[in-house]
């Protein structure tokens, strides 16, 4: 591997406006007043791309991107934050409105991508063929992608995020993966939905606990556990993405399991303390 090893990242970015409540809505009419709300980057692979970016890895983020007001935020935001975009045509930009309080959350899916054209998913393939390592998330633009990959192909680690066993939207990119990512939320055993993971082939997989840190466990039966960075909470949103992007970046300059554990861990915190899925994008202002 190269010292400076290519990743892409390819799924969803979406710009969003988050709304903080004192508590989430019931399913009745009413009122209520926002404690604050903001306008950001989101989707998970955009905010896996940040995180690699601000680490010094050399990554590309392949997305679905409108020719949109929304869109052109969005691209100027990430290239300001320093990720380089591979926009993918779409005819709108995806835009969420996130209801927040207490760290419960209700995604509301204002627009999605369009389906993205034969040339621009082949495209995406042989950028994917050609890179060290590539995450691909769950996404039509990722299924597509992954269908029409030649069989040898760079190491692709997915993002599963809260799998339960019961969705088959899943099995492709969990097959294909040489590593896996996921949440506690979908499951009271992770051990037990780890193992039927690398049942399925990949030799790593990692479950965050939230608060309680994250856990792993290797094809071969060992086990690690690394316990959550103490932070001082702004936003938990995108703080999957970067605990996975920390452990890749980690994983990439050959560190051991634990050790890229506690890297992830941290940049999890970084991700925690501020309004944004990156520092950078308040840092460099948002359009």
């Amino acid at each position: 591997m190269s010292s400076a090893p290519r990743v892409i990242v390819c799924g969803p970015a979406s710009w969003n406006h988050l709304i903080e409540l004192d508590q989430l809505p019931e399913p009745v009419p009413h009122m209520q007043f926002a404690r604050r709300s903001w306008h950001t980057i989101g989707g998970t692979s955009a905010g896996k791309a940040l995180h690699l970016a601000g680490l010094g890895v050399d990554v590309r983020l392949w997305a679905a991107v409108g020719d949109d007001e929304d869109g052109l935020r969005l691209r100027k935001s990430l290239a300001g934050a320093g990720v380089v975009v591979e926009a993918i045509a779409s005819g709108q930009t995806e835009r969420h409105v996130n209801l927040m309080a207490d760290g419960g959350r209700v995604s509301l899916y204002v627009s999605t991508p369009s389906t993205p054209s034969t040339d621009a998913v082949e495209a995406a393939g042989s950028a994917v063929a050609a890179a060290d390592l590539a995450v691909i998330d769950l996404s039509e633009l990722g299924r597509l992608v992954l269908e029409g990959l030649p069989e040898q192909h760079p190491p692709l680690w997915m993002d599963l995020h809260d799998y339960d066993r019961a969705t088959g939207f899943h099995e492709p990119f969990l097959r294909a993966a040489a590593g896996v990512f996921m949440n506690d939320d979908g499951t009271d055993d992770p051990w037990k939905l780890m193992a039927s993971c690398l049942d399925r082939g990949p030799r790593l997989a990692v479950c965050t606990l939230g608060a309680k840190g994250a856990i792993a466990l290797e094809a071969d039966g060992t086990r690690h556990e690394v316990a959550a960075v103490p932070a001082t909470v702004v936003d938990t949103n995108g703080a999957g993405d970067a605990f996975m992007a920390g452990f890749l970046a980690a994983w990439l300059r050959t560190a051991p399991v634990d050790v890229a554990l506690r890297a992830a861990a941290e940049q999890a915190r970084t991700a925690i303390e501020t309004e944004h899925l990156h520092p950078a994008l308040g840092e460099g202002g948002l359009p």
